[in-house]
């Protein structure tokens, strides 16, 4: 099973999109296995940022992250990561494909409601930067082997 790191910031807190975003990856047959809803600090933002530091957009990303609360979560399931890409659609909102939470939802970059892990690696490490390995549960729900196929 892959686990991916999933974000809903600032902007899908405020707009009241919680509930939606959370309903549309359970539905897609993805299982949560760690939430906390929290305020980002600055040392929490630059970590989970570094990889843009020097960048242009660097201080609006820290600053933006920090202006209201967030819900990090850690998704698991097959192919967790291009499953939950997919379910939140491209960056760029006017790019993503219909039916996606950033096309249904958001309109520019700068505010497009979720953050998701890009790769196997990037998961790892940036849910190593938000959860401790004891915030992370494992479970198994009675309905995996409907949505996993383990024949």
């Amino acid at each position: 099973m892959e686990r991916t790191l999933v974000l809903i910031k600032p902007d899908g807190v405020q707009r009241g999109l919680i509930g939606e975003i959370i309903s549309r990856l359970e539905k897609r047959g993805l299982k949560l296995v760690a939430a906390k809803f929290m305020s980002v600090t600055r040392d929490l933002a630059e970590k989970h940022y570094e990889i843009h530091k020097g960048k242009p957009f660097y201080e609006g990303l820290i600053n933006y992250i920090t202006s209201a609360p967030v819900l990090a979560m850690v998704w698991e399931g097959p192919l967790a990561i291009a499953a939950v890409r997919q379910t939140m659609g491209s960056t760029r909102p006017t790019e993503a494909a219909p039916g996606s939470i950033r096309h249904d939802y958001a309109l520019v970059v700068g505010r497009n409601l979720t953050h998701a892990s890009d790769g196997s690696e990037t998961a790892i490490q940036e849910i190593g930067i938000w959860f401790r390995p004891e915030e992370i549960a494992s479970w198994e729900r009675s309905s995996d082997p409907w949505i996993f196929e383990q024949n």
